[in-house]
Order: C-alpha cells, then structure tokens, then sequence
C-alpha cells in the first residue's frame, strides 16, 4: 500500500468516527461533555495530519514527520480519553460537581482557565450516556486513539525501513 493510500485510510476512519460522534449528537441528541469536545478535536487534528499527508504523498522524512505529528495527537486524545474513563469509573460520591459548559468558559474565562478546567473537568463528564460491547464512548476513544498511535508509528517505521530508492 503506498503511503497515499495508508494516509487516506487514517484520515477515512477518522472522519467516519467523527461523523459517528456528530449521529450521536444531533440524531440520538446526546450532548458531549467537554472532554468528548476536546477528544472531538484531537480527532479532527489525526484526520487533518493523516488528509495533508495523503495530499503530499510525503517520502520516508516526510512519512516519518507526519506519522509522529499523528502519534502527538494520538496521545493527547489518549490522555483525555484516559481521564474521562477514570472519572466515569469513579463511584457516584466521589464524582466533582458540574461546572459550567464549554460555550459559557469560553466567552467568560481566560483561555488558560478554560483548558484548566476543560482538562480537570467535571460531574457531567462522568455520565455514561452509551456504551457498545461494554465500553463507554470515552473507553472506545481511548481505543481508537491507541489505534491510531501505533498506526502511524507503524507508517513511520516502515518508510524509514524502506530503502531511499525505493522510497
């Protein structure tokens, strides 16, 4: 598979997953918490690495470039997805209380304030509205992301393995 179409799978599968997450929304009205909002936008930035990629058609520096551009925003997904599953194992006492939503700490807190609570986040975060095979949405992001990281790592390596020539 060249490294167009390995690229164009990543960015498909990401868009496929966004657009899940946009039925949930607005079909099934469930209502992301701001973790699943900023998981949203990890997403996007794998979906956008993996699409500018596919583009270029990048050799070996250039795949390895991307591939680690994807694992960075592969892991930052991983780490909000992370927190968001030990909140929602939390038992129901030990869950914070809810804070305001996002549209609100945007429009009245400082950029820096907002990320801080955003990445602490809050009760509504812990709710499990969904689940499939008994993962939460925030467990099956979690998964996703790990997908994604060994993924491009997995490109990387390979264009880096790939003789210059053939490359």
């Amino acid at each position: 598979m060249t490294n167009r179409m390995s690229f164009s799978l990543g960015a498909a599968v990401c868009a496929l997953l966004l657009g899940f997450g946009y039925f949930l929304q607005y079909v099934q009205n469930l209502q992301p918490c701001p973790l699943c909002l900023v998981q949203r936008g990890f997403f996007a930035g794998v979906m956008v690495v993996f699409a500018v990629a596919a583009v270029h058609g990048p050799r070996r520096v250039g795949t390895a470039l991307y591939s680690a551009l994807a694992v960075l925003f592969s892991l930052g997904g991983a780490a909000t997805a992370t927190r968001q599953v030990w909140l929602q194992s939390l038992p129901p006492e030990k869950v914070p209380a809810c804070g305001p939503d996002l549209a609100y700490m945007l429009k009245n807190f400082p950029l820096m304030r907002t990320l801080e609570k955003l990445f602490t986040a809050t009760g509504e975060c812990a709710v499990v509205d969904w689940t499939f095979l008994g993962l939460s949405i925030a467990g099956w992001s979690l998964v996703w992301f790990a997908i994604f990281c060994v993924y491009a790592a997995w490109l990387a390596v390979r264009a880096l393995r790939t003789p210059a020539a053939a490359a």
